[in-house]
């Protein structure tokens, strides 16, 4: 079989595996790795179901070739365990901001990267918020609860 040898960290656990070269990151973190919280939607990076973190950067897994992910460090919704993430978890619930829950992981790590964007000058500001959302798709919310909830997840 022609393949890759990747070796990365997916939510803090270092990983090695052989991969087919045309094998999107999408796939290989869904069956490969048993990670489901990673949707696959559009498979165009149009919708951003699929965004994780790669090194604290979002990014379309969709559209990314797990080949090329050798040496990163990814963290997919499964991986979000520590403060901020247990911050987003609890703002999404209590503000009623997942529905349906498809576009919700995608969501999760928009808001994760523009909470620790440190040259965010107000993380509350509604419009900086929207910016930022619009990069996933929501066919449920109409964004209100998204929003709120990335707001309530702004540490004091």
């Amino acid at each position: 079989m022609t393949g890759v040898s990747v070796s990365l960290r997916i939510n803090g656990a270092a990983v090695t595996a052989h991969v087919a070269p045309d094998l999107t990151l999408a796939d290989f973190l869904r069956g490969d790795q048993g990670l489901k919280g990673t949707h696959i939607g559009c498979e165009e990076g149009v919708c951003g179901s699929c965004t994780v973190l790669a090194d604290g950067e979002t990014l379309r897994s969709c559209l990314t070739l797990a080949a090329q992910m050798d040496g990163a460090d990814i963290a997919t919704v499964e991986g979000f365990d520590d403060p901020a993430g247990d911050r987003l978890r609890k703002a999404f619930a209590e503000n009623f901001a997942a529905q349906c829950g498809f576009c919700t992981a995608g969501m999760m790590a928009v808001a994760r990267e523009f909470l620790a964007d440190a040259t965010v000058a107000d993380h509350r500001n509604e419009a900086a918020i929207r910016s930022r959302l619009n990069a996933v798709v929501c066919r449920c919310t109409g964004y209100q609860a998204i929003v709120a909830a990335v707001r309530a997840a702004v540490p004091e």
